[in-house]
């Protein structure tokens, strides 16, 4: 088996296995970083930049070392070599719990029960429940599964395509360590700004190539377009604005606009604004299209590590 082919094989493995299986309910290894991380943070956190650019270089060079020595110890056997790719991709992935997070929320919504899609809501994203209404969490809903085919899905494959096991590991890392100091509260604005910087960097390949392969997969090709062209550059986040935006016109409905995080009222730009106003049913819609997303950034990623590694290996 040559070595492109280990990727493919286990990459696909590994995105059926969190198709089929989802998260594990204990012991999840991404987890198990977030403990280290936060064991580390502890022992080094100052309100200083460069402390938190030492305890970013050592939460991900832990994790890519930790991949390094693992690729390098079974690459002798080519079996095991697939298997620890698909162990990896599967560990790293989230596509499946994501979707399970939106239809749990949307099936409260369609029942009428509020207070269940509020209470829900956090497991999604980090915004303020209790301000949102039906249509208000609906708009999150699709808004998080957006962005989240990127930073669960898109962004692990592409760098799995580009680095094989050290890069799946490595964006899992940068991506969990944003997602833990990288948020511009008092206590993290400076320790979590190399974080922040790190994951802007990233995850930008991975965020265009979903904006592509969401106009490509999505129900108006030319509106997602249209709204990728026209709105993006003005979302806060240089990764989330192409995402956001290709999904919004993919799906014909406006996002963006008025949200709470933290009791922190913030205005964003309207993401597709000819678009009609989100509904419950576009809860469905955007997780399938995150699925199609997801299977055709395998793809892609797959021909790119085929490129690279060249007709031989």
């Amino acid at each position: 088996m040559r070595a492109d082919r280990v990727f493919a094989y286990g990459a696909a493995a590994g995105l059926l296995g969190d198709h089929l299986l989802g998260d594990p309910r204990r012991g999840h290894p991404v987890a198990a970083f977030g403990r280290a991380a936060g064991a580390v943070e502890q022992l080094l956190w100052r309100d200083h930049r460069g402390w938190g650019a030492l305890h970013t270089a050592v939460c991900v060079g832990g994790a890519v070392s930790l991949a390094t020595v693992a690729t390098s110890a079974l690459r002798p056997s080519r079996t095991a070599s697939a298997a620890l790719t698909a162990a990896a991709t599967w560990a790293v992935v989230g596509g499946t719990s994501l979707a399970r997070e939106a239809g749990i929320v949307g099936r409260a919504l369609e029942a009428g029960d509020i207070e269940a899609a509020r209470a829900r809501l956090p497991h999604l994203c980090g915004r303020d429940p209790q301000a949102l209404d039906a249509d208000g969490i609906a708009r999150a809903v699709v808004e998080s599964v957006a962005e989240n085919t990127s930073d669960a899905v898109v962004g692990a494959l592409v760098w799995g395509g580009v680095a094989g096991v050290p890069g799946l590991l490595g964006f899992r890392a940068v991506n969990t360590l944003d997602a833990m100091v990288g948020h511009k509260s008092a206590k993290y604005r400076r320790y979590g700004w190399a974080s922040a910087r790190l994951d802007d960097v990233a995850g930008w390949p991975g965020a265009r190539l979903t904006a592509v392969l969401a106009t490509l997969a999505g129900d108006d090709p030319r509106g997602a377009v249209r709204a990728w062209r026209t709105d993006a550059r003005r979302h806060p986040s240089p990764n989330a604005g192409p995402v956001e935006a290709s999904f919004a016109g993919a799906l014909g409905v406006r996002l963006g606009g008025t949200l709470s995080y933290g009791g922190r009222v913030e205005h964003r730009p309207v993401l597709n604004g000819a678009g009609r106003a989100v509904a419950v049913a576009d809860i469905d819609r955007a997780v399938r299209l995150s699925r199609r997303v997801g299977w055709l950034a395998l793809g892609v990623s797959v021909a790119g590590r085929l490129l690279l590694k060249g007709p031989k290996s």
